[in-house]
């Protein structure tokens, strides 16, 4: 049974953290309802180390533009330009994920918090999608300024509250400063490396890398899942953003958040 919930939260996993809908909310809160069998400090790392499996499928699909070590000189120029305007955007969430990691962890990984958050972005998809007109500016990864970059780090900044997905937090970011949707999902899923590798090892330094055998094959079970998932999910949410708005999602979000509440607060 633990085995089948594992494998329930990686797919979950492969699935909305490329979505604008909060894979970290959707983990915790399907653990509210199917809880796994284990330590709370097992179960906390993870939610979060299974995150390695969705970056490993970023690094697959994306290799040719992500590995820097060609031996054309202007190819190697550029993706290491890409690398360096990926580690400025890291800069803003790794350094309040540091300090505050153990009160995100501890405080606002509830119900509540994520009921609010998936509100909230919910309805800014919607007036962003529909209400607002931004002129693009933006129509290529090397149009992206270092400007843009520390910009989208600061969205990705936001994500750090449970509920508000970091892939839709940095997407929204992108289109508000100017940079075309797709473009924007693409810089969100490099600047996701970093993030989460780092999220994860830091995790795991924390518990001491002291689990069973059993524990850490759940690890490689849900990684391996999320993995498989992402790569569908990646190549869906890219094509669907080229002919589709955000709409959907934030509808999406907000009927979700009234679902929790009704759940959570009455039942």
């Amino acid at each position: 049974m633990e085995a089948l919930k594992v494998v329930i939260l990686g797919i979950i996993q492969g699935i909305t953290e490329w979505l604008p809908v909060s894979s970290t909310g959707h983990m915790l809160l399907f653990d509210e309802l199917m809880p796994l069998d284990m330590s709370p400090r097992f179960v906390s790392v993870f939610m979060v180390v299974v995150q390695l499996g969705s970056i490993l499928a970023v690094v697959v699909l994306y290799f040719d533009k992500l590995w820097p070590f060609r031996r054309d000189r202007v190819q190697r120029v550029r993706t290491l330009t890409l690398w360096g305007k990926v580690l400025i955007a890291t800069i803003p969430a790794a350094v309040v994920g540091l300090l505050l990691d153990d009160i995100i962890d501890e405080k606002l990984s509830t119900w509540p918090v994520i009921a609010a958050a998936l509100f909230v972005y919910g309805v800014l998809y919607i007036i962003l999608e529909k209400k607002v007109r931004i002129r693009t500016r933006v129509e290529s990864l090397e149009d992206i300024t270092i400007r843009d970059s520390l910009f989208m780090g600061l969205f990705q900044m936001l994500a750090l509250i449970p509920g508000t997905s970091r892939s839709g937090s940095t997407i929204l970011g992108g289109m508000i400063g100017g940079i075309s949707r797709p473009v924007a999902a693409e810089f969100s899923f490099f600047m996701a490396l970093p993030v989460m590798a780092g999220a994860s090892l830091l995790r795991l330094v924390k518990s001491g890398f002291g689990f069973t055998a059993a524990e850490w094959g759940y690890l490689a079970l849900g990684s391996a899942v999320a993995f498989v998932v992402s790569l569908v999910a990646i190549r869906g949410l890219m094509g669907y953003v080229r002919r589709h708005d955000f709409s959907v999602f934030g509808v999406y979000r907000i009927v979700l958040a009234a679902v929790v509440v009704l759940y959570f607060g009455f039942f």
